[in-house]
């Protein structure tokens, strides 16, 4: 059961880097369209697929790295 967590857990890093690099390129590819309502929707579009990719590498990296927790509830402290 724990593999496939681990699995699911790189395949979502994987697909997340992967989609970061096309939507890095979109965005870089962005500033060559002519026309100022193109660039516009490229350039936009690339940030959100940037956005949504960096969003599958955090949780991965919080996943890797779960916060430690000292048994107590916020509501049991003093």
């Amino acid at each position: 059961m724990n593999a496939l967590i681990w699995i699911k857990n790189i395949a979502i890093l994987l697909f997340s880097v992967f989609f970061l690099m096309i939507g890095v390129n979109a965005l870089i590819g962005s500033y060559g369209v002519k026309n100022p309502f193109e660039f516009i929707i490229y350039f936009f579009s690339a940030c959100l697929l940037i956005l949504v990719c960096t969003v599958g590498v955090i949780y991965f990296f919080f996943r890797l790295f779960p916060k430690k927790q000292d048994g107590m509830d916020h509501d049991e402290k003093q």
